[in-house]
């Protein structure tokens, strides 16, 4: 008996090691298939085989793997199949709480199952600009609805009056009455807990019959929090494991610029009390009221941090494409450990590097540390499962990233590190690594006491490969991630960066262009120009009487390999015509400088597409279907001054299409719309969505009427023209093109309805034409 044991054995540990191998020397894969949704703060249940997942404004989606969703609900709508009843919508039927806290929209809630074989909702809504909430529970025979209103259990904000406690409610010491994620502890006692700034998380006993509070607790027990410290979203998962039960949480604010991060802290008990890694009892966890309201600096040293804003960082010269794989403000999640295969999930939404607020949901695997502390997989979850990894595939690169305790916006980069053979650890940070027990991991860092966690192979989507990753955690509450890199010589290297290495359109340079000076590896790349007077070796343009050619020529070194490329650069006389797209029947630059157009379908990437001409105001003009688009060539603007004039005769006027779109990326953009947001009275406006500027001209252009359109960018002054006449002026218009790689497109971008009616005569200037330019060319 033991011999075939050991065999079998054996052969898995080959099997993984083959893996491992085929990983570290980035071998590639069939590409594992996601499928993405989006619901914002996703609570998780599982019934018959398949994972729901509730949350905020009443979006849910499903899924039989954890890894493919799809959307079932996405909105509060009269239509929401969720509280759909004959007659009866979620506004008949939770009236009270739309009522109460003033609002038509819900926040999170939780699902859960109980012994009646019905599914609860613990629903719930806020004013939002005050802890007026209402949290109620429905009940439904299925778990996709209708779900049947039972009534309001808590309700908060109520100011000047008596609050759950007998005492005037304050929010400084009274919950929120929202997020609830209700559960059942180790011994089928019924909880539940939730909060949200204000006076923090609170937890209470329910009723396992009826779901309803247990009588005689107020608003229960605080947790943490207080004096409305930023911290919400708080879920409780038992892990027979360890036999602690784990209480998440997000600190800091939820949308990109908030700085929302992932927290965890423990108890032998269900109601707490909760200390992190260094003992520290959560309940202590509180804003200083003395200082500013939302104080993160008296909250930000509690709890064991697994997740903040991070990047693994793709540079010039790494596999894959794109800026890499990381995550901002992730959080508000819920988790799961599952009986038969031992495992834990942890299930959040989160916004993306250079994605501005979009947000998808995201499934990541935990494992228990030797301390007994979740360490969240680097990647999301393919279902892998931990296994052992042998020592001469953990040696080599890797993006690493250090979470560390701070509630910050910014995004922490990948840095380099190498894992020596020898055990040593070197690059960004210095110490010793160790693996244990085929794939426990300790790692010991200058200055910070032991990292444990593990070592595992998992799916990285940037280079579409498995790869070795580890994430671990000390305790001081801080985490760390690791991504190892494909093993490559010096040479091979710098023959990648040479590869990638792009200046992008340089056809036509009229600012200064961004020259990078590291890539992959950290290798280095040196620049010298053949006319520094009009172009620099850093990228400064200078800008010359008439157009200049320059040669760029860019030095790649990583150890003592080297090579060598150059580009070819026309630097243009600043006042001069860039573009012009005639449409005399094509899609051609008149000037020569910059290519064709290209006809793209509803969006700027998605292909096909139908596009006529007919009569315009010089010669033919472009038909636009209301269906169809025109991508342009990159880079057409690459400084902060710049002029785009165009004949415009909508065929009708809705809502946020687009004439003429350009973008840095898909937050930074610039976009002319016939007709404008409510913000600005439906007018015909010219807004950026990287600060939300909103250029109003406080009238529309009118339907089946030719009208010239241009506006003017010189260092964030703007100006908005209708025929010739400014219509606005304005400071401190957003810098959106400061590379000479944007995108440009006419009557399509990535979201909205696509521009339907004839455009004719685009013109694209490198510099602000004057008023009196700007008449002469309306005529």
């Amino acid at each position: 008996m033991t011999k075939p044991f050991s065999l079998l054995w054996a052969a898995a540990v080959l099997a993984c090691s083959i893996l491992s191998l085929d990983a570290t020397a980035g071998v590639p894969y069939a590409p594992v298939a996601f499928q993405n949704a989006s619901v914002h703060d996703p609570s998780v249940i599982r019934t018959g085989g398949t994972y729901y997942v509730f949350g905020s404004h009443l979006a849910s989606a499903k899924s039989t793997d954890l890894m493919n969703w799809t959307q079932v609900t996405s909105s509060v709508s009269a239509t929401n199949k969720l509280f759909l009843n004959g007659s009866g919508n979620v506004f008949t039927e939770l009236a009270e709480t739309f009522n109460w806290a003033q609002t038509n929209t819900l926040w999170a809630p939780d699902v859960i199952r109980l012994a009646d074989g019905r599914y609860y909702m613990y629903y719930n809504a806020c004013k939002g600009d005050s802890p007026r909430s209402a949290l109620g529970v429905a009940v439904a025979d299925k778990i996709e609805g209708p779900y049947v209103n039972k009534g309001i259990i808590l309700k908060s904000g109520m100011w000047g009056q008596a609050s759950y406690d007998g005492t005037v409610y304050d929010a400084l010491k009274h919950p929120n009455t929202v997020d609830p994620n209700v559960f059942f502890d180790n011994g089928g006692r019924l909880w539940m807990v939730y909060g949200s700034y204000s006076g923090g998380i609170f937890i209470m006993q329910m009723n396992p019959a009826d779901g309803m509070p247990l009588p005689g607790q107020g608003y229960g027990k605080r947790l943490m929090g207080g004096n409305h410290s930023r911290i919400e979203g708080a879920y409780v998962m038992y892990s027979p494991a360890t036999q602690y039960y784990y209480l998440f949480s997000s600190f800091g604010g939820l949308d990109a610029a908030g700085g929302y991060n992932m927290r965890v802290a423990r108890s032998t008990n269900p109601d707490g009390p909760y200390v992190d890694a260094q003992g520290l009892n959560m309940a202590n966890v509180k804003a200083d009221p003395a200082k500013p309201l939302f104080d993160d600096a008296s909250i930000s040293p509690y709890g064991v941090k697994i997740m903040g804003n991070f990047l693994f960082e793709r540079r010039i010269g790494d596999a894959g494409t794109g800026v890499g794989t990381g995550y901002v403000s992730a959080g508000h999640n819920s988790a799961y450990y599952d009986a038969a295969t031992r495992k834990h999930f942890l299930v959040f939404h989160s916004r993306f590097p250079e994605r501005g607020e979009q947000h998808e949901i995201r499934v990541h695997q935990m494992f228990m540390n030797a301390d007994g502390w979740p360490v969240l997989a680097p990647y999301r979850n393919t279902n892998e499962t931990l296994a052992p990894i042998p020592r001469g595939f953990v040696f080599g690169d890797y993006m690493f990233v250090n979470h560390g305790k701070d509630i910050s916006a910014s995004i922490k980069k990948s840095k380099l590190v190498t894992l020596n053979a020898n055990g040593t650890i070197s690059g960004a940070a210095s110490g010793t690594w160790t693996l244990q027990g085929g794939n426990q991991a300790e790692i010991n860092l200058a200055g910070s006491p032991p990292f444990k966690g593990v070592f595992l192979n998992q799916w990285d989507e940037t280079s579409k490969s498995y790869t070795v990753a580890f994430s671990a955690t000390s305790r001081d509450g801080v985490s760390i991630m690791g991504s190892r890199l494909p093993a490559r010589s010096d040479m091979q290297v710098v023959q990648a960066v040479y590869g990638e290495l792009s200046l992008g359109n340089t056809n036509a340079v009229t600012g200064d262009i961004a020259l990078p000076t590291s890539a992959a590896r950290d290798s280095v790349i040196s620049w010298a120009s053949s006319n520094p007077s009009v172009l620099s070796s850093t990228g400064q343009v200078s800008s010359p009487a008439s157009d200049v050619n320059v040669t760029l020529t860019a030095t790649i070194t990583k150890g003592h390999a080297r090579v060598v490329k150059t580009f070819a650069v026309t630097v243009r006389k600043l006042r001069g015509m860039l573009a012009h797209y005639t449409f005399d029947g094509n899609l051609g630059d008149s000037t020569g400088t910059f290519g064709a157009g290209t006809v793209v379908a509803s969006k700027i990437d998605v292909a096909g597409g139908s596009l006529i001409y007919e009569a315009g105001m010089k010669g033919s003009a472009a038909v636009f279907n209301g269906a169809t688009g025109v991508r342009l060539p990159d880079g057409l603007i690459s400084n902060n001054a710049y002029t785009v004039a165009m004949w415009l005769k909508p065929a009708q006027l809705a809502a946020f299409s687009t004439t003429f779109f350009g973008a840095r990326n898909a937050e930074s953009w610039i976009s002319f719309l016939p007709k404008g947001h409510d913000f600005a009275g439906g007018a015909s406006m010219l807004w950026s969505g990287t600060a939300w500027y909103d250029a109003g001209l406080g009238m529309n252009i009118p339907v089946g009427q030719w009208s010239h359109v241009a506006f003017t960018v010189k260092n964030g002054a703007v100006s908005v023209y209708v025929n010739g006449t400014k219509r606005f002026s304005g400071a401190n218009f957003p810098n959106v093109f400061t590379t000479n790689t944007g995108v440009f497109a006419l009557g399509v971008n990535w979201w909205d309805t696509p521009y339907k009616g004839s455009m004719d005569d685009l013109r694209i200037y490198g510099t602000a034409l004057s008023d009196s330019e700007v008449a002469s060319i309306a005529r």
